[in-house]
């Protein structure tokens, strides 16, 4: 059984190899080897979400935990009640950590 399953290892790293170098043969030379991409191009796929980013896209999750905490001082749990949760925590604790 342990044969077997070396055999199958052995059989598919030769069938990785050999797809790679058949693949970077083809390829022409002004695209980049491996995966390493344009800026812009990696920019559309992945989407990073940037520090600072705007109060609406909390998720329900996000403000459910702000407000949480908030509501643990009295003086926040108001100011929450009036001006809304991202103002009130921004004043008690300072910048929204998400």
């Amino acid at each position: 059984m342990k044969t077997l399953s070396i055999l199958v290892l052995c059989v598919l790293a030769s069938v990785c190899l050999y797809a790679e170098a058949s693949t970077s043969a083809a390829s022409d030379s002004d695209s980049p080897a491996g995966v390493f991409v344009e800026k812009d191009q990696a920019s559309t796929v992945v989407r990073q979400k940037r520090a600072g980013t705007a109060p609406g896209d909390l998720t329900l999750t996000q403000l459910e935990s702000l407000r949480e905490v908030c509501e643990l001082n009295e003086a926040c749990d108001d100011m929450m009640d009036t001006n809304g949760i991202i103002a009130a925590y921004t004043a008690y604790y300072g910048p929204i950590p998400y």
